[in-house]
C-alpha cells in the first residue's frame, strides 16, 4: 500500500501534516512568518467585530524568538492584539486558546526535529488545529502576489503583551485529571531540552516525591539532541541505572509521549493505546468502545482490540487525521504509534504530559506495573526504514512504476502474514518504508529491497 504525502489528501505546498515546517531563516524566513501571521489573522478572524486576540507559544529553539516576533508583527499589522506566553508545550497553547477565548493560537515549534528546523502550528478558537481547507485558504493568500492587505494606522494597529504565567494554568488543568493523591513510584522524565522544561518539574512534584528530570537544560540548540522521544535509549539507560519504576520521554514541544518500563523496555504509542483503551472500557469511559489509530500502528494493536471487544479504526497518518476521525465518529480516544495520544475528553490535541498522568491513573487503578500491562499485548515484528529523498522526488512516490512494482512484489511474498506501507513524510524530506509480519528476517530483507528502489528512484 502506498499513501500520499499529507495523509488526508491535501494539496498544500507550505503546510504539511503538522503545520508549516522548515529550516529557520532560510526555508522558514522572517518574511514568510510575517505573511503567515497576516494571512492567518485574516482567515480566522474575518467575522470578528472588534480587535482579534491571538496567543503565541514557542519551544526552546534559538530561532523561536525571531519567528514569534515576525509572526506577532504580521498579526499586529492587520489589527490583531497578541499575547506572547513564552515557552510552553503545544497542548498548553491549544488549551489556553479555548480557556481564554482567544480568536486563534499559534505555536512556534518543529516538534521532534533538530534545532535548525522550526515550524508554525495554528489553532482555531475552539483549540483544534486547522483543517486542510483553512490551511489551503491561508496558503492561497500568502502565494497571491496581487492581494494587498489594507494598510491600517493609528489605534487600529495591534499591540503585543507578554504573559509568562500561563504555564501554571496548563499544569493545574493537567493535575485535575489524576485519580490518586501521590504515588510511591520513582519516575524519570526526559524533557528533550524542549517545551516540557517549562512545566514538567512542577507537574511531577505533585505526583511523586521521587522523580528525576533529565535533559531539562535547554540552550537553544540542544533540543531533541540525543534525547527525548526520538532517542529513547538515553531514558532507558537512565531508568535502569537509577532503578526507576517508569520513565517518560517527550518530544521538543511535548505533544507526544513514549514510555519505558523498569527494565528500560519501550512502551510505544500502540502499546499505550491498548493499555489505556482497555482500562477506559473497564471504567465505562471509552465512547462507542472504539479508538482511532493509523495504518502505521502494529497489527498487534488491532488484534488486542478485537480480543477485548474494542473497535479500532484506521485514520490517515498524522495526529490531525486521527482527531478528524475521532470527531466524525464520536470517539474520545485515539493516537499514533509515535506517541501522539489524544484524550478528547480532556484535550483537543496530542498531549504528552496529560498522557503520562493518564497512564499513571491506569497503574494506580489496576495495581499492576507497566511491564505487566504491556505484556498483555503481542507485538508483531515491524521494521521502519526512513529514506532521505529530494523534495521533487518525494512527490513522485505514488506514480513511480518501479517503486509500485517493488511494493507489489513484497506484498505478494508476504500474503496474509504481513503488510507493506510506503509513505512520504508530511514534515520532512523522507519516504518511510514500513513492513510488518511474523518473520523478522523476511520483512527486513523486503524492506531493504524497497528502500533501495526508493533511494535510487527519488534521490
Amino acid at each position: 500500500m502506498i499513501m500520499n504525502c499529507n495523509g488526508g489528501g491535501g494539496l498544500s505546498r507550505l503546510f504539511g501534516t503538522d503545520g508549516v515546517r522548515g529550516i529557520a531563516n532560510t526555508e522558514l524566513s522572517n518574511e514568510l512568518a510575517a505573511q503567515i501571521g497576516r494571512a492567518a489573522a485574516y482567515v480566522l478572524t474575518k467575522e470578528i467585530h472588534g480587535k482579534p486576540r491571538v496567543v503565541i507559544g514557542a519551544d526552546t529553539r534559538k530561532s523561536s524568538d525571531m519567528l514569534f516576533s515576525s509572526i506577532a508583527a504580521g498579526l499586529c499589522s492587520v489589527g490583531a492584539d497578541v499575547v506572547i506566553s513564552g515557552v510552553l508545550p503545544t497542548p498548553a497553547v491549544a488549551y489556553l486558546v479555548k480557556k481564554h477565548k482567544f480568536d486563534a493560537g499559534i505555536m512556534i515549534s518543529a516538534s521532534h526535529n533538530p534545532c535548525e528546523y522550526n515550524g508554525v502550528k495554528i489553532f482555531k478558537s475552539d483549540g483544534y488545529k486547522l483543517p486542510d481547507s483553512l490551511e489551503e485558504e491561508i496558503e492561497r493568500i500568502i502565494l497571491d502576489d496581487a492581494l494587498q492587505f489594507p494598510a491600517i494606522t493609528g489605534g487600529d494597529i495591534g499591540r503585543i503583551k507578554i504573559n509568562t504565567g500561563m504555564a501554571d494554568e496548563y499544569i493545574e488543568r493537567t493535575l485535575k485529571i489524576k485519580e490518586f493523591s501521590k504515588l510511591d513510584l520513582k519516575i524519570a522524565v526526559d524533557c528533550a531540552n524542549g517545551s516540557a522544561c517549562a512545566t514538567a518539574k512542577k507537574l511531577f512534584s505533585h505526583i511523586t516525591e521521587k522523580f528525576y528530570c533529565i535533559f531539562d537544560n535547554p540552550n537553544g540548540i540542544n533540543i531533541n539532541k540525543n534525547c527525548g522521544s526520538t532517542h529513547i535509549d538515553a531514558l532507558s539507560d537512565f531508568v535502569v541505572r537509577n532503578s526507576c519504576d517508569i520513565g517518560f520521554a517527550f518530544d521538543g514541544d511535548a505533544d507526544r509521549l513514549l514510555t519505558v518500563d523498569h527494565s528500560g523496555a519501550l512502551v510505544d504509542g500502540d502499546k499505550f493505546m491498548a493499555i489505556a483503551a482497555k482500562y477506559l472500557k473497564s471504567q465505562g469511559k471509552l465512547k462507542n468502545d472504539a479508538i482511532a489509530a493509523t495504518a502505521m500502528s502494529n497489527m498487534g494493536l488491532f488484534k488486542f482490540c478485537r480480543d477485548n471487544g474494542i473497535k479500532c479504526e484506521k485514520a490517515g497518518v498524522g495526529d490531525r487525521y486521527v482527531l478528524e476521525m475521532m470527531l466524525k465518529e464520536g470517539f474520545n480516544f485515539g493516537g499514533e504509534q509515535s506517541g501522539h495520544i489524544i484524550f478528547r475528553d480532556h484535550s483537543t490535541t496530542g498531549d504528552g504530559q496529560l498522557s503520562a498522568v493518564m497512564l499513571l491513573n491506569v497503574l494506580a487503578g489496576t495495581g499492576k506495573t507497566l511491564n505487566e500491562l504491556a505484556g498483555e499485548i503481542e507485538i508483531f515484528p515491524q521494521i521502519l526504514i526512513n529514506v532521505r529523498v529530494s523534495a521533487y522526488g518525494k512527490h513522485r512516490l505514488e506514480t513511480d512504476g518501479e517503486i509500485i512494482n517493488a511494493v507489489l512484489k513484497a506484498e505478494e511474498e508476504l500474503g496474509d502474514e504481513g503488510r507493506v506501507l510506503v509513505r512520504a513524510s508530511g514534515t520532512e524530506p523522507l519516504v518511510r518504508v514500513m513492513l510488518e509480519g511474523r518473520d523478522s528476517g523476511q520483512i527486513e530483507r523486503l524492506a531493504k529491497d524497497i528502500a533501495g528502489v526508493v533511494e535510487e528512484r527519488l534521490i
